[in-house]
């Protein structure tokens, strides 16, 4: 479902209105809500809102376990880092700490720190089927999401759950969900705005299918909703039909 609103700021609370709507009611009926994070500026400006007087108080974050749909392999204290990121705008200032937050350990090597990850997602599901309640992605130019870049061979793997993969164009091992988890959660949620995205957004949703060039072209849930938030601009190239 595609979902196109004049402004950033609307387009930001417009989002953070489908979070709390999403984690009351699951909440509500399951008494925990698995949330799956981005990173990056775009959903920083989301957590800082979803941390605001307006929103911190409309959802219940004892019970929110938190994820990271990828991780930059740098240390946790690093200014790339998407934990620290997380930290600074959300965990902080909500006071979430300890055991609801799984950040990737980025001590480990990049394969181990990978293995270590699809381990303790394995252990909190408790041998059902890791579906993550909410999966919030980004989409870059280049039309990545998550760290499924262009070209690179973890866009074909079929097992794992998190894979570390080294992204040559920006000289860096990351750590990343892989499409079929990514894929089997409840919901999934893109936050795209900026006429700079107006190409990327355009090849995925028009495009046919070049996964090796248009990565988030991946992202098809095989049970769960799929909802892309965009703003006017990053709709700019995009049919009115689309």
């Amino acid at each position: 479902m595609l979902h196109i609103y004049k402004t950033p700021d609307l387009l930001l609370f417009a989002l953070a209105d489908f979070v709390v709507e999403r984690a009351t009611g699951i909440i509500k009926s399951s008494g925990r809500f698995n949330f799956a994070l981005s990173g990056g500026s775009s959903p920083k400006r989301l957590y800082e809102l979803l941390a605001s007087d307006n929103y911190r108080h409309r959802i219940d974050w004892t019970k929110v376990y938190f994820f990271f749909g990828d991780e930059r392999y740098v240390p946790a204290d690093h200014s790339n880092s998407n934990f620290l990121m997380a930290k600074n705008a959300l965990f902080t200032p909500l006071n979430v700490f300890g055991d609801q937050i799984f950040a990737v350990d980025t001590s480990l090597s990049p394969s181990e720190s990978a293995v270590d990850y699809e381990r303790r997602i394995r252990i909190h599901f408790k041998g059902d089927p890791c579906r993550f309640d909410l999966v919030l992605l980004g989409l870059g130019d280049n039309s990545h999401t998550a760290s499924l870049f262009p070209h690179t061979s973890v866009l074909h793997e079929k097992q794992a759950l998190i894979k570390e993969v080294y992204v040559q164009e920006v000289s860096m091992y990351r750590i990343t969900f892989t499409a079929p988890l990514i894929n089997d959660a409840n919901c999934v949620a893109f936050l795209v705005y900026g006429s700079s995205k107006a190409e990327a957004l355009a090849h995925i949703l028009k495009d046919p299918q070049n996964v090796d060039m248009y990565p988030a072209q991946l992202i098809k849930p095989d049970r769960g909703e799929l909802h892309w938030f965009v703003d006017g601009p990053a709709a700019g190239e995009l049919d009115e039909g689309v």
